[in-house]
């Protein structure tokens, strides 16, 4: 896989470990983590929450995901393969694969169930639902996402399965 990878899902679905894994199997990789750029906002954050809409909190967000896909891009032009990893739902990810120029782009949509995020969530160091929900995050990937890319349930994939499933499926991810 070479241009830019998207890895997407729900919190607790495991991006941040998978997008990890895959650019250590790539010859040439950089992990664009999404939610850095969100946390890069020192003063005046306002955190995306249920409900939110046309405020600050989607200026930001939309901000966030500008910043990411401008990143991967010149990750891509100087030759490494760019693997983002962030939580980019509904309509946002269709969206989003608008905002990267770089060819080609892959998505990989990480969706095991909700029970399976829930524990996740549980057994973590760190927590990423607040205002959410697993149950709402979870339908709104479900109900709302576009069905483009690879999408995978990796309830019962250990992290090296799912990085080989990535790759295997490297066709099915491609959407340009």
């Amino acid at each position: 896989m070479d241009g830019v990878v998207l890895v997407t899902g729900v919190m607790a679905a495991g991006k941040s470990t998978i997008a990890q894994a895959l650019a250590e199997r790539l010859p040439r990789a950089a992990h664009v983590r999404g939610d850095l750029f969100r946390r890069m906002i020192v003063s005046g954050r306002e955190e995306y929450v249920p409900g939110a809409a046309d405020g600050e909190a989607e200026a930001q967000l939309r901000l966030r995901y500008r910043l990411s896909a401008a990143t991967a891009d010149a990750y891509a032009e100087s030759g490494f393969t760019a693997v983002v990893q962030d939580v980019v739902l509904g309509p946002d990810l269709a969206a989003y694969v608008e905002l990267v120029r770089t060819r080609p782009l892959y998505v990989v949509v990480l969706a095991p169930p909700p029970e399976t995020v829930a524990v996740r969530e549980r057994d973590r160091a760190k927590t990423g639902y607040g205002a959410w929900t697993v149950e709402e995050l979870d339908r709104a990937l479900r109900t709302r996402t576009p069905r483009i890319g690879l999408w995978l349930d990796t309830s019962e994939l250990t992290v090296g399965e799912t990085v080989e499933a990535i790759v295997a499926g490297g066709e099915r991810a491609r959407v340009f």
